[in-house]
């Protein structure tokens, strides 16, 4: 099997370099990482990504129109949030996955992994 890649949209700086390494010892390469929304609208129609692992509230903006392009594409999502639970998301991204911060490597990866063979399983 091939590696896995993944698109990652984070504004924390430290986040983002903790999550690099989990994916890096989880062996799923970073297709593109984006630091705002408008660098996530720049990679989200053409990112060569297996899977999509998404904060919702960036600095210049809520996900939302990155993660409408991603799913339209078919590219399975997992939300990050630092906020209480999104419920609306449920609704408009029926097949993604939602992760609160602070989680732990194991619990995303795992999600990330569901998120995968659900892709594979069923396109």
């Amino acid at each position: 099997m091939s590696k896995k890649r993944a698109l990652v949209a984070e504004d924390s700086l430290l986040i983002m370099v903790a999550l690099e390494s989990i994916l890096e010892d989880a062996e799923i390469e970073i297709a593109g990482a984006a630091g705002n929304l408008s660098e996530a609208l720049t990679l989200a129609p053409t990112c060569d990504a297996d899977v999509a692992i998404l904060d919702i509230n960036l600095g210049d903006g809520m996900i939302f129109p990155a993660a409408d392009i991603l799913a339209a594409r078919g590219i399975p999502i997992v939300f990050t949030t630092g906020y209480a639970s999104e419920r609306t998301l449920l609704t408009r991204y029926p097949k993604a996955q939602m992760i609160q911060k602070p989680y732990e490597a194991a619990a995303l990866l795992k999600l990330v992994a569901q998120s995968l063979e659900a892709t594979a399983q069923f396109g």
